[in-house]
């Protein structure tokens, strides 16, 4: 396992120097939020990278996040330094193929400022561990308190062997890759 600690400086220069799709991003966190799980709904914002695993996977990740807005209003609301608050994404009944990659996410005030933990069970670090990252960071901006670091803990990091090229690109400066999605 691995750990990766992130603070504001460094998110911002990731955030800002590369081109992700933020809005896109930011869109499906909401939608996830909200608990939405009609995949028409993702595609009406643009997102469509769901539409390889469709209802497979789409069940689980609202399942989990829809918990979120509770979670950051009592954190807004109580600030308490002492405290953890955890978001588990642990078992829900969704019907799926399998558990969400991002398992946990810890949130800790610690002398007033942000300290999030999150563990990551499994990551495509070409595709889906950039946009965990950001999910993170959009998830952090919401607690009312300045952002300290985030700390990623991966369990299992790896490049499917049909991306290898592709991601070979993506690191030469080649933006517009499209990588084969493994489920």
């Amino acid at each position: 396992m691995s750990s990766c600690i992130y603070p504001p400086y460094d998110l911002l220069e990731i955030f800002e120097g590369h081109n992700i799709a933020r809005k896109k991003l930011r869109n499906e966190l909401n939608l996830f939020m909200a608990g939405e799980k009609d995949l028409t709904k993702y595609r009406e914002a643009g997102i469509n990278w769901w539409d390889y695993c469709g209802q497979i996977l789409i069940n689980s990740y609202p399942t989990y996040f829809e918990k979120l807005p509770a979670l950051i209003e009592q954190i807004n609301r109580e600030k308490r330094n002492s405290k953890n608050y955890v978001l588990f994404l642990g078992s829900t009944g969704a019907e799926t193929n399998q558990a969400p990659c991002l398992s946990l996410i810890q949130f800790q005030l610690e002398d007033g400022e942000l300290v999030l933990s999150a563990y990551q069970r499994s990551s495509d670090a070409n595709l889906g561990l950039p946009a965990d990252i950001y999910h993170l960071y959009l998830i952090s901006r919401q607690i009312e308190a300045p952002l300290k670091s985030i700390t990623l803990n991966l369990g299992n990091v790896h490049i499917y062997e049909n991306n290898i090229e592709r991601t070979r690109e993506l690191l030469a400066g080649n933006e517009t890759v499209r990588f084969d999605l493994n489920v």
